[in-house]
C-alpha cells in the first residue's frame, strides 16, 4: 500500500499544496462530495470553483485534475474542460434550459395544409414569424418534433378530401332526380346533348374527344341510348341509390363503358363521380396512387404511406358518391379485397361501379369480395329488330339503308358488336365522301367492311 506523506503548507483556503499528490487528491475528493445534493447530483459550480482555486494557486490545472473531477461528477472529461472554459470567461453556474419546443395545434394545421412537408412549415414560420416564446427552431429541430409528436400518436390529416360532396339526407332522393326511359319502351333514344355538325378533314384534329373518352370514329356520331342502355341506366341508378357495389360485364365492345358512362351522366349534378384509372397488372401501391388521384386526394404524400392513405381514402367515401373502376378485370383477386376491405369501413357511403370484359370472373376469385356485389348486369349486343333504326340515330349516312344490306353486314362482319358498327360507320363516311354519294349500297357497305380485315 502506498504511504501517504504530510503536506509542507496549506493555503489560506484550505486546500493542500500538491507536493503530495494522492492526498491532495482524496482532499479534493472529499470537498467535492461534500458538494453534492441530497439526490447524489453532482453541483456544476462546486466543480468550477475547486478547478479554479486550484488554478489559482498552482497556475495550471493538470489533466489529472479534469480527469478526478470528472469521474466524481459522472461526466465527461470535455464536459468538465468545457465548464472550466465557459468559468473563466465569467460564467459559474449552467444556463437554465428552455422549455422543449412543441408545435401547437395552429402549427400542427398548418403542416397538414402543407402536406406534411416541415420544410414548408418551416419557410412559413420564419416569414412570418412564430407565435411561441421560443421563436423559430432550426429545420433540424423541427423535424425532431414532428417525429417525436407522431411516434407519440399524434395525427396528421395531411390529405383533405373533395369538396364536392353532398349532403346524406339528400341523397336518398337519387332515384326520384333520375330521369330515365324504361328499358324496351319505344324506339331508341339519342342522347339530349347537342351534337357539333360535322366538320371538314382538315378540322377534324381540333374536334374535342366526345365525353367519357368514347372513341365513334367519325364527326357526327353520337352516342344512342338504347334499350339495351336504358336498363343499364336503371340498374346503375338502383345501385347509386343503394350505395352498393355493382358488376357490369359482357363481350368486348358492345358497349359497357357507353352505357355505364350514360348513366353516370344521368345523374343529379350535386353526386360526385370519381372515375379511376386501372393500369396493367397494377400492384396495390399503384392501386392506392389511382384512387388517391381520383378522389382529389394528394397522391405524392401519401401514396407510399398506406395507414395515412387508407384514412383519408376512407373519409372520402364515406360522403355519397360513385367510385368508377373500367377495366375491372384487371383487379387481382388481392386488389379487389383491398376494396372490399375499403367498403367494409363503418359509415361509408359511396358506390362502387365496376365495369370490364370478363370482370365478373375476377371477381369470381375474390368470394368476400362476390358476395358483397349487389348488382350483377350483363351488356348485350344490338338488336337486330332495331338495327337500321339504331344507326340512322347513330349517324346520318345510314338514312335510307336497306335493311337487308345492313342485316348482312352485322351477320357476317359485325355480330351486334357496337364498336364494330363504329368502325363500319367511318369508312362509310369516308367512302361516300370521296365518291360524292349519299347512297349506302350493299357495294359501299362491302368495300367498308373489307377495310376492317379479319378481326373486325
Amino acid at each position: 500500500m502506498t504511504r501517504l506523506l504530510p503536506c509542507a503548507a496549506y493555503q489560506q483556503d484550505g486546500w493542500l499544496s500538491w507536493g503530495c499528490p494522492f492526498l491532495c487528491v482524496r482532499l479534493l475528493l472529499s470537498g467535492v462530495l461534500a458538494g453534492m445534493g441530497e439526490d447524489g447530483r453532482l453541483v456544476r459550480g462546486v466543480v468550477v470553483r475547486r478547478l479554479l482555486a486550484v488554478e489559482r494557486g498552482s497556475g495550471s490545472v493538470s489533466s489529472l485534475h479534469v480527469r478526478v473531477m470528472a469521474e466524481a461528477a459522472g461526466v465527461t472529461v470535455r464536459t468538465v474542460w468545457r465548464w472550466l472554459s465557459e468559468a473563466r470567461e465569467g460564467r459559474l453556474e449552467p444556463v437554465p434550459r428552455q422549455d422543449r419546443f412543441t408545435l401547437d395545434d395552429g402549427l400542427w394545421a398548418v403542416l397538414a395544409e402543407v402536406g406534411g412537408n416541415v420544410a414548408a412549415l418551416h419557410r412559413r414560420m420564419t416569414a412570418e414569424g412564430s407565435s411561441v416564446a421560443a421563436g423559430v427552431p432550426s429545420l433540424g429541430t423541427l423535424h425532431r418534433v414532428v417525429q417525436r409528436d407522431l411516434r407519440a400518436g399524434r395525427v396528421l390529416e395531411v390529405a383533405r378530401p373533395s369538396r364536392n360532396r353532398v349532403e346524406v339526407s339528400r341523397y336518398d332522393r337519387v332515384l326520384a332526380d333520375l330521369k330515365l326511359q324504361r328499358a324496351g319502351e319505344g324506339l331508341p333514344v339519342v342522347d339530349a346533348e347537342p351534337q357539333d355538325p360535322p366538320m371538314a378533314a382538315a378540322d377534324a384534329k381540333e374536334v374535342a374527344p366526345p365525353r367519357g373518352g368514347v372513341r365513334l370514329f367519325v364527326p357526327g356520331a353520337r352516342v344512342v341510348s338504347t334499350a339495351a342502355v336504358a336498363a343499364v341506366v336503371e340498374s346503375v341508378g338502383h345501385t347509386v341509390a343503394a350505395r352498393g357495389i355493382g358488376c357490369w360485364f359482357g363481350d368486348p365492345g358492345v358497349g359497357k363503358t357507353v352505357a355505364v358512362q350514360q348513366a353516370l351522366h344521368l345523374l343529379p349534378s350535386r353526386v360526385p363521380v370519381w372515375r379511376a384509372v386501372v393500369a396493367v397488372k397494377p400492384g396495390l401501391p399503384q392501386m392506392r396512387a389511382s384512387l388517391l388521384e381520383a378522389l382529389g386526394l394528394s397522391g405524392g404524400s401519401l401514396a407510399h404511406r398506406a395507414q395515412p392513405a387508407d384514412r383519408a381514402l376512407g373519409e372520402v367515401l364515406r360522403q355519397p358518391g360513385v367510385l368508377f373502376l373500367d377495366d375491372a378485370q384487371r383487379l387481382s383477386p388481392a386488389l379487389l379485397d383491398y376494396l372490399r376491405l375499403l367498403w367494409d369501413e363503418p359509415g361509408t357511403a359511396a358506390a362502387l361501379v365496376l365495369c370490364g370484359a370478363g370482370a365478373e370472373r375476377m371477381i369470381a376469385r375474390a368470394p368476400a369480395m362476390r358476395s358483397r356485389v349487389l348488382t350483377w348486369h350483363q351488356v348485350p349486343g344490338m338488336e337486330p329488330e332495331q338495327l337500321t333504326e339504331t344507326l340512322s340515330m347513330f349517324h346520318a349516312v345510314w338514312e335510307g339503308v336497306e335493311p337487308a344490306d345492313a342485316g348482312w353486314a352485322d351477320a357476317t362482319v359485325a355480330r351486334g358488336n357496337f364498336r364494330t358498327w363504329a368502325k363500319i360507320t367511318s369508312h362509310v363516311y369516308a367512302l361516300s365522301k370521296r365518291e360524292n354519294t349519299t347512297r349506302v349500297d350493299r357495294p359501299l357497305i362491302e368495300q367498308a367492311c373489307a377495310r376492317l380485315g379479319p378481326y373486325p
